[in-house]
């Protein structure tokens, strides 16, 4: 299994990798969509949508929507990003603070009940709507990229959106390591029993410090380093609470992984629930501190 594993992580990061740096922000977006939707369809089997024709009309509600976000900040200059950062300032905040409510007190979505699940559903869009708007906002760099202008950040906003997701794949690889080699404090036992606060610190120590080194990488100014890993640091504690929120979903749904889609890691949504997290912290966190 850990050989299957490293084969597809060797054969998805490059892909990502290469994606990010060369796809204009158009068809980046289109296909972030695409990845995204695939895990939202995964969430909504965690939430007990089982039958396929209501998630294929979530699932397309949930497109619908976002079509609807592009449409709407469309104006005589090309594509204003104040909607999308509203939205992806929304994400940022159910993940900072709705989320860790939503893990202190897992019995509220535990069960059959249509309350539960219909805060499940919500959960979703909310999670899934906001990354995407972030990971648009990140690439395109204040959406001219987006609309087919030049790109306000000279050409660097696919720089920091491989700085935005490396972090987010170095934390899972250092809580991983770190966890293994000196973890001995569960972080949340009951919802992961096999994280651990050392493996949490360890994470957070490897997303800062390759944030700092792709943040170079973009051109940000050293001056601003500082503001940068606080950023960072910001985006991995979400993504951890991301991970988290996955687990519960999981383990409240009674399964392991939430598909068999990549050999040796599961469905899109066990690869990309760090992601949704972190990416509207990160984006909000670049456009307050102007990165």
């Amino acid at each position: 299994m850990t050989r299957t594993r490293v084969l597809a992580a060797l054969v998805m990061a490059p892909a990502a990798i290469a994606a990010i740096l060369f796809l204009p922000t158009p068809w980046l977006a289109a296909l972030a969509a695409l990845v995204l939707l695939g895990g939202l369809w995964e969430w909504l089997k965690l939430a007990g949508v089982d039958d396929t024709l209501p998630r294929i009309v979530l699932v397309g509600l949930n497109l619908a929507l976002m079509v609807l976000l592009v449409w709407a900040s469309r104006g005589d200059a090309g594509l204003s990003p104040a909607l999308f950062q509203t939205i992806a300032l929304a994400g940022a905040l159910a993940w900072l603070l709705l989320a860790p409510l939503w893990l202190w007190r897992p019995a509220f979505t535990a069960g059959e009940r249509p309350l539960a699940r219909a805060f499940k559903l919500a959960a979703g869009t909310l999670a899934v709507v906001p990354a995407w708007c972030a990971l648009c906002l990140i690439h395109s760099g204040n959406f001219a990229g987006l609309s087919g202008l030049p790109e306000a950040t000279g050409g660097n906003g696919h720089r920091w959106l491989l700085a935005a997701l490396a972090l987010v794949w170095a934390a899972d690889s250092g809580a991983y390591f770190a966890g293994r080699r000196f973890g001995k404090r569960k972080l949340a036992p009951t919802i992961s029993p096999n994280k651990t606060v050392e493996g949490a610190v360890g994470g957070l120590a490897a997303g800062v410090a390759v944030a700092l080194g792709l943040g170079l990488f973009a051109g940000i100014p050293a001056a601003q380093v500082p503001m940068l890993a606080l950023v960072a640091a910001l985006a991995v504690i979400a993504s951890i609470v991301g991970d988290l929120v996955e687990s519960l979903l999981k383990r409240q749904a009674g399964v392991k992984d939430s598909g068999h889609l990549i050999p040796g890691h599961g469905g899109i949504l066990d690869r990309i629930d760090g992601v949704l997290a972190a990416l509207p912290v990160f984006a909000i966190g670049k456009e307050i501190l102007g990165f």
